[in-house]
């Protein structure tokens, strides 16, 4: 583990650079950003990961086409919330999650900006910056802060659009608030710490969530997908929550039916 995080900080060096520096910027789809430091950091990342686990397929964001399953994995997002990124704003980070037989095992999560340091290993609780940390003891939904996403397909007006929009109009009235970082990783880190007492977000990829999910059940939280069955990579929608206001969350969800 301390091999591990000494890559990512390593890592998080080359993106301090690149969050400050002018950056060459392409387009993945429509709204969907990527960087030269996207690129980089994640090359840098898989050669020090690859020595250190090398019987683990890399699966990275900017590297692999589409997700699939691997019975000992480590999925790595370079640049968690590229926008932000792009535009200066802190909520983004590195995030390292290591999983086998289908389950997380690790999880790094590290934003070089705010110097904040999240990691994880199943057993062992959740640490920030080297400190214990454990969800919030929140249970009523209407004093809950919570925190969501806004996927890419949005610019489709599709299933994913509607979903959101329902789903905001169903749980704004009824909690504290709502936030929107730009960043999952970040969202799951601050449930675990809690910071947050809630999150949920449709249409993520494994990369954004394989370290999180760890750090937040470490935590002592609770992870599901949006019908309350155990959340597996690939599922449509995860939520997040310290386990006391879940099953409140889960029943604001609008339904997540055809497009």
């Amino acid at each position: 583990m301390e091999k591990l995080i000494g890559s990512v900080l390593e890592a998080g060096e080359l993106f301090r650079e690149g969050f400050h520096s002018a950056k060459e910027i392409s387009h993945k789809g429509t709204v969907d950003l990527v960087t030269q430091y996207d690129v980089a950091v994640e090359d840098l990342l898989k050669k020090s990961i690859s020595s250190l686990l090398p019987e683990h397929t890399i699966i990275g964001e900017e590297s692999s086409d589409e997700f699939r399953r691997a019975q000992k994995a480590v999925y790595i997002d370079p640049i968690d919330g590229t926008t932000n990124f792009v535009h200066k704003i802190p909520f983004c980070a590195i995030s390292v999650g290591i999983w086998e037989e289908d389950k997380p095992v690790a999880g790094i999560v590290y934003n070089p900006i705010l110097n904040e340091l999240f990691y994880a290993k199943r057993g062992e609780g959740a640490m920030f910056n080297d400190r214990p940390v454990s969800v919030s003891n929140v249970t009523d939904l209407q004093q809950s802060l919570l925190a969501t996403g806004f996927p890419y397909t949005k610019v489709e007006r599709g299933r994913d659009f509607k979903w959101v929009l329902e789903t905001m109009r169903n749980l704004l009235p009824v909690t504290q608030d709502i936030r929107r970082l730009g960043a999952a990783a970040i969202d799951l880190c601050y449930v675990a710490n809690g910071t947050f007492d809630a999150f949920y977000e449709c249409n993520l990829k494994p990369w954004d969530v394989a370290a999180g999910i760890l750090l937040v059940e470490e935590a002592g939280g609770k992870i599901s997908n949006h019908t309350g069955a155990e959340y597996r990579l690939g599922d449509p929608i995860i939520v997040a929550s310290n386990g006391k206001n879940h099953d409140k969350l889960l029943a604001g969800l609008a339904a997540y039916g055809e497009e």
